[in-house]
């Protein structure tokens, strides 16, 4: 997100943001277009968008995030009341994200796949000393 409240990020495969600021990306990316993302109208009802987004890989949603036709969903309520709130808390846009983007993506069918649990770490490696010897 750019200081002006503007969005310049590409997910990441699996679909999350990374935790690159944008003057790292900036010093990466030196020619990059500011205006990637050219404005685009709400496909519901033609206002203006915060947020577009490509859904998860192979999905083919189009994920839009309207002030107009998405107050009324909880996590996309969310996300605007943040993106609005000009002493927002950048640490909190990957969590804001997610939710959005799976109550989005849920509206159109899908449903995240719960995560798998991590595996249990392998015993430690404890060396044992015989009574007396310690």
């Amino acid at each position: 997100m750019r200081p002006d409240g503007s969005f310049g990020r590409v997910g990441n495969l699996n679909g999350h943001l990374d935790h690159v600021s944008d003057e790292e990306l900036a010093r990466l990316y030196p020619d990059r277009d500011e205006d990637e993302q050219p404005d685009r109208p709400c496909s519901r009802c033609g206002g203006e968008l915060l947020l577009y987004w490509h859904g998860p890989l192979m999905t083919g949603v189009w994920m839009e995030l309207c002030p107009a036709c998405d107050a009324r969903r909880p996590a996309a309520r969310a996300f605007i009341q943040w993106y609005r709130d000009p002493d927002r808390d950048p640490k909190a846009l990957p969590k804001l994200f997610e939710d959005w983007e799976a109550e989005t993506m849920h509206a159109h069918g899908w449903a995240r796949a719960p995560q798998p649990e991590a595996p249990p770490s392998p015993p430690a490696n404890l060396r044992l000393i015989p009574r007396g010897e310690g």
